[in-house]
């Protein structure tokens, strides 16, 4: 989805990424550095018009502050469809999400990686799953686990920074990759950014726009043609207001075993004659129809992984 550029040029301007945003600054990295630097926006640029992964050009102030002067024109742009109906803009310019999630300390949520994993097919982005704390969990466990991901086509790579297991597979999946990286609290994120050999401490913004260094908002890691951005938080990314025959096309397997159901309009719930539910337990995982149909349950409610 590409637009116009914002605002006006500066000739001490330089391009920069936007890491994450507040209400009146966004935090900053300038090409080629993970350095995190705060920025407020131009009266002519409206806050709403940035998000994470936006190229834009950045000027000096006095006060090691920086002002965002204009956004560069977008590659893409990362939409969903909100409770209300409308649309959001999450992210843009980048080419994939990385779903961390741990395998023990705490649990694997399958539930929440299910329903990313359908958010990242509705809105045709490619999605690499990274299971991390091995060392912590069963092996058998882990390698069901990953199996029945890769079963499915998803890149799913175990990683451990501490013994550094899977960092070399990690890098070469995300080297020229512009990733969104997603993922609860606890899952390892901060390890695996120090591993990468990017910062793990984080810019937040307060709601005031005054810029803090805590531990729960965005950062930047570039790599060697590309980067990756830590994303605050997940539940930005549950399946709202979606018809059941759009949230079933978030579940790959359920895509051609829908075309054998007695109806066209199926939901693959209660209807006779549905062949995605006489497919659960054999080609069809129980756990993904358990996340499926609670994703239809909860409606509007946020999911549980959420809250």
């Amino acid at each position: 989805m590409r637009d116009k550029a914002l605002g006006a040029s500066d000739r001490d301007a330089a391009p920069a990424r936007i890491v994450s945003v507040g209400r009146n600054s966004a935090w900053i990295a300038f090409e080629g550095s993970d350095e995190l630097r705060l920025a407020s926006f131009r009266k002519s640029i409206e806050r709403e018009s940035i998000v994470p992964g936006d190229l834009v050009m950045a000027s000096p102030l006095d006060d090691e502050r920086y002002v965002i002067d204009r956004r560069e024109p977008r590659s893409f742009a990362l939409e969903r469809r909100t409770a209300g109906g409308r649309s959001k803009t999450m992210a843009a310019n980048i080419d994939g999400i990385a779903i961390v999630s741990a395998l023990a300390n705490p649990p694997p949520h399958v539930s929440m990686l299910d329903e990313l994993l359908a958010f990242s097919e509705l809105h045709e982005i490619e999605a690499t799953l990274l299971f991390t704390k091995p060392d912590l969990a069963d092996p058998a466990a882990v390698e069901t686990l990953a199996g029945l991901y890769r079963g499915l086509g998803y890149r799913t790579l175990i990683v451990n920074p501490k013994s550094r297991q899977g960092l070399d597979a990690l890098v070469s999946a995300l080297a020229a990759r512009r990733t969104l990286l997603i993922g609860q609290s606890g899952v390892g994120k901060s390890s695996l950014f120090r591993a990468l050999g990017g910062r793990a401490d984080i810019g937040e913004l307060s709601r005031a726009g005054r810029g803090r260094q805590t531990t729960s908002a965005g950062r930047l890691h570039y790599l060697e043609a590309g980067f990756l951005i830590d994303s605050p938080g997940v539940g930005e990314f549950q399946l709202h207001g979606i018809p059941a025959g759009e949230v079933a096309h978030g579940f790959v397997e359920f895509v051609q075993p829908g075309t054998s159901c007695r109806f066209t309009d199926c939901s693959h719930r209660s209807e006779p004659g549905c062949a995605v539910r006489a497919a659960v337990g054999t080609r069809i995982a129980t756990s993904r129809y358990e996340s499926y149909t609670a994703i239809l349950a909860r409606g509007e409610d946020p999911a549980p992984w959420a809250r």
